[in-house]
């Protein structure tokens, strides 16, 4: 049934704080099962400039996309000294966004491309609505946008936590895809991390987004085409074709990791659970544990394969709040433009202009390479 699910499976060792910082903004903070944090926390007591209105999009009548213009975000702190880190516990000489020392800390962002309004006269009506082509055609950008910090250490990467704190990440992935997903207006949500400066990063504290999203997204679009036109077992077909091949790079009872048969950036690793989950509300707390494992093990890998960390966007695909959650499965995609120890993939004429992809490495080397990878960071884990 094509519907969000009313059950969510909580892990009762994750203890949630919730709070409401100066503005208005919610924060929520997630304690590791060994947390030595006591469950008080402080107030924010900042004297904060009221939430930036909600952005406008526009429709590109050309392809149909919608665009948010969300000039708010030209504000947003760009690579800041640690003692002045907005993402670190506030002190008296640093008040950031989080009042209190953390484990792993989830807050609206303060200028977020969607939202904060949820409801608006001109929100979208609904798929229909939004589908339809015309010029000059704005929308409301409402929505959510919310910072997951994984750790209050100043820098790092999901690779960088310890299996616990990577456990209690990716519960705070798994309830907030379910609270996220029941906001009205919402038709996705996408958690991702953005790593290293040649990605974009603005802040080197370790952290990942969520976006909810008023529409399904372009990319998300066309994989329903695909299963469309091929068949509800698209993605099961794609998981059974990988692993009987020679591009997979992790396998544990739950889930696999490979290089995907086209894969479009020098590095691409996408991971899938082996039964049909929608998202990471959908989950169990058995694959939730697996993939603390297991992901963590990846991105070491993917750091052990030159001599520096290599960047990258970890990109959590999951399906649509109200469409096709049978046939569309949570799909990691991990890609990097690093082809070389100092060399970049930059998106050229044929990609950026044209969507036409040209791969500069054959993915069966490329799986050979971040296999051996995997394995040499393996052997350097103390945990």
């Amino acid at each position: 049934m094509d519907t969000v699910s009313p059950t969510f499976v909580s892990d009762q060792r994750i203890a949630r704080q919730r709070h409401t910082l100066a503005d208005g903004r919610e924060l929520i903070y997630f304690d590791d099962p060994n947390t030595a944090l006591p469950p008080e926390r402080s107030a924010d007591l900042r004297d904060l400039a009221p939430r930036p209105a909600t952005a406008s999009m526009r429709q590109d009548a050309l392809t149909g996309d919608w665009v948010s213009i969300a000039a708010a975000r030209q504000n947003r702190v760009f690579l800041p000294p640690a003692h002045l880190d907005p993402l670190a516990p506030s002190t008296p000489e640093n008040p950031s966004e989080i009042p209190s020392n953390y484990d792993v800390a989830v807050f609206e962002n303060k200028s977020p491309s969607f939202g904060p309004l949820l409801e608006d006269d001109n929100a979208p009506a609904d798929l229909d609505d939004l589908n339809t082509i015309g010029l000059g055609r704005t929308r409301t950008s409402v929505g959510r946008c919310e910072v997951v910090c994984f750790s209050p250490e100043h820098e790092g990467s999901f690779a960088s936590l310890s299996t616990t704190r990577a456990r209690t990440v990716i519960e705070a992935w798994a309830e907030r895809t379910h609270a996220l997903s029941q906001l009205p207006g919402i038709q996705q949500v996408f958690p991702f991390e953005n790593r290293g400066e040649a990605i974009g990063v603005t802040l080197h504290h370790p952290h990942g987004q969520i976006y909810c999203y008023p529409y399904v997204t372009p990319r998300t679009q066309r994989v329903i085409a695909s299963v469309e036109h091929y068949g509800p077992s698209l993605f099961a077909d794609i998981l059974a074709s990988e692993q009987a091949g020679d591009r997979v790079i992790l396998r544990g009872e739950h889930w696999t990791a490979f290089v995907p048969f086209a894969a479009r950036w020098p590095i691409e690793v996408h991971m899938l659970p082996h039964r049909q989950v929608p998202d990471f509300a959908g989950t169990t707390l058995a694959e939730r544990d697996e993939l603390a494992v297991l992901y963590r093990r990846l991105l070491r890998g993917i750091d052990e394969i030159y001599d520096t960390p290599t960047p990258y966007i970890a990109a959590w695909h999951q399906a649509p709040t109200g469409t096709h959650r049978d046939d569309i499965r949570l799909m990691l995609q991990v890609t990097s433009p690093r082809r070389a120890a100092d060399k970049l993939k930059f998106l050229a004429g044929s990609e950026a202009a044209m969507g036409a992809w040209i791969g500069d490495v054959a993915p069966e080397q490329a799986a050979a390479s971040i296999r051996d990878a995997v394995a040499r960071a393996a052997e350097k884990d103390t945990e």
